[in-house]
């Protein structure tokens, strides 16, 4: 079970990968771009909407949203593109032995917590 659960992790983090590719890919359709850039950005973040710390929510998204969400722009894509952005996802995967970072995506999530807690300033504090 144990490496069943690596191997679908793996896929993930791939298919990750992927979408990085797949958002610049020239076959992608620009609705699906935009999905894409926006599930980048996000799973490459190297900040979290909902911190890990948080009972249950933290791990929610990274064990059930993020994967769905991938799962689904996956879906969108034409099948050529998924194939030559998935061997080029491998290919960088083996090359660096890493994955890319966000730094967009952590802007974006620096923002969103700024922004809550400007409105919960102004709901408890600002009369």
């Amino acid at each position: 079970m144990l490496e069943s659960f690596k191997s679908w992790a793996g896929r993930i983090k791939r298919d990750a990968v992927m979408l990085w590719f797949a958002r610049k890919h020239p076959g992608t359709p620009l609705l699906v771009k935009a999905l894409s850039a926006a599930a980048v950005a996000y799973v490459l973040s190297p900040i979290d909407l909902i911190p890990d710390f948080i009972p249950v929510l933290g791990y929610l998204d990274e064990v059930i949203l993020v994967p769905v969400f991938i799962w689904c722009i996956v879906r969108l894509l034409p099948e050529p593109v998924v194939q030559a952005c998935r061997e080029q996802a491998d290919a960088w995967l083996r090359e660096q032995h890493a994955r890319p970072v966000s730094y967009v995506g952590a802007a974006f999530v620096v923002a969103v917590w700024i922004l809550a807690g400007y409105w919960i300033w102004r709901a408890f504090f600002d009369y």
